[in-house]
């Protein structure tokens, strides 16, 4: 689940909150929070910031939320089984 999807389910929706409104509230330009909706940008480490001031959390929170997907992404692109175990001399 992208981050935003934990956002908006867990904090957007119940306040009714748009993008718009939640760009306003977290000072940033509204195209920005557009991006990140869409998927085409993550939280980043201001972005973490700024949502923990607004929600009253961490912020390793948000950066946790992105961590997390960036990671499960990474499992799904990446054929880690296929990379043998560097062995005492064994990568020289």
């Amino acid at each position: 689940m992208h981050p935003v999807e934990v956002l908006k389910e867990l904090h957007l929706d119940p306040l009714e909150m748009g993008a718009i409104p939640f760009a306003r509230c977290l000072g940033v330009h509204r195209t920005r929070i557009a991006r990140l909706i869409m998927g085409m940008t993550g939280i980043t480490p201001e972005a973490a910031l700024r949502i923990a001031r607004l929600f009253n959390t961490a912020p390793v929170y948000g950066v946790n939320l992105q961590t997390n997907y960036d990671m499960a992404m990474a499992c799904k692109e990446i054929d880690a089984p296929n990379i043998e175990r560097c062995l005492p001399h064994s990568c020289s």
